[in-house]
């Protein structure tokens, strides 16, 4: 196993659905990842050490998602030199997911969070191995296929659906 330079972190086990969208990502572009849950509210402590040693132990990129409030993603780019990318999520206790997505976009300057859709993981693991890609050659060339496919696969459908 390689040395991981993304983590995905989660305010919570209940946003694991969501978030392993971004895991699937990475794995699919070969990026070693760590996933663990520190919550801003709950273990700030945690929070505290995480964001302010990631760099120290070789993550390029972090990929934060949270409900309801959704503070981890905004915290931990407070703290952290490298960059944050926030995964709003649509939680039980959300109002409909909008307090997480302003939560996490509405960032004051200084302090940016790239933000993907709610519920987005997907996208956030994408452009976290698009950042990797900036200095990897074997992730870059991956990401070019991927993106190859995804054209390939809209040219395939138009031509099933053409009349």
């Amino acid at each position: 196993m390689g040395k991981k330079v993304v983590s995905i972190v989660m305010g919570s086990d209940s946003d694991l659905p969501v978030m392993n969208q971004a895991a699937e990502m990475l794995e699919l572009f070969g990026v070693e990842y760590e996933l663990d849950i520190v919550s801003a509210h709950r273990t700030p402590e945690k929070m505290y050490d995480f964001a302010s040693n990631a760099h120290k132990r070789g993550i390029q990129v972090i990929i934060a998602g949270a409900g309801g409030a959704a503070h981890l993603p905004g915290m931990v780019a407070a703290i952290t030199p490298l960059p944050v990318i926030g995964v709003p999520v649509k939680s039980s206790n959300s109002i409909d997911g909008w307090d997480s997505v302003l939560s996490i976009l509405q960032m004051p300057g200084g302090v940016p969070v790239a933000t993907v859709a709610l519920n987005g993981a997907k996208n956030a693991g994408i452009l976290a191995a698009q950042i990797v890609a900036a200095n990897n050659q074997e992730v870059l060339q991956k990401i070019i296929n991927y993106k190859e496919d995804l054209k390939n696969q809209v040219i395939a459908k138009s031509e099933k659906v053409k009349r």
